[in-house]
């Protein structure tokens, strides 16, 4: 199921108990945290951590992913493209999730309908993706690009609130 679906045919996600949460806190803080470890943080065995971590990954409520600086990486330029849209707005948020220097993209509400995060090499890269793959797809109206001049802060420890 994608994130699209409408919340009548999306399963109900999963009950999360105390245990849980704090087990995806502590992999928040430090992803390649031993199951070994988490276990006598939380109480519970290095197989039942183990268990609890598969769990979490296969109903999706949590991906174990490698975050890396863009720019250490030779991902020079990044960018927010706000998107005005013709038409219904799924196709267009569905051909740009395809787009692979896109790594976000949201349905919103307010003066855009989409908001997406572009990560290209360089400037030239990114206007031929805004100027050609973006612009170019059916229902595009408008599409405004935010270019990010520096990274004050970029944080994925929000927790299980």
């Amino acid at each position: 199921m994608n994130e699209s679906e409408p919340a009548a045919r999306r399963p109900a996600p999963p009950v999360l108990d105390r245990t849980s949460k704090r087990i995806i806190e502590e992999l928040q803080q430090d992803g390649r945290r031993s199951y070994a470890a988490i276990g006598k943080s939380v109480g519970l065995s290095e197989a039942a951590v183990r268990q609890r971590v598969q769990r979490l990954s296969d109903t999706g409520v949590i991906q174990i992913v490698a975050v890396t600086d863009p720019m250490q990486v030779g991902l020079f330029r990044q960018a927010m493209v706000a998107i005005t849209v013709e038409g219904p707005l799924e196709p267009v948020a569905d051909a740009l999730a395809e787009i692979p220097e896109i790594d976000y993209v949201v349905v919103c509400a307010g003066r855009f309908d989409i908001l997406c995060e572009a990560v290209c090499a360089d400037d030239a890269a990114l206007l031929d993706l805004v100027s050609t793959r973006i612009r170019g797809l059916a229902g595009v109206r408008s599409a405004e690009t935010l270019v990010y001049l520096k990274l004050r802060k970029q944080s994925y420890q929000w927790g299980t609130r």
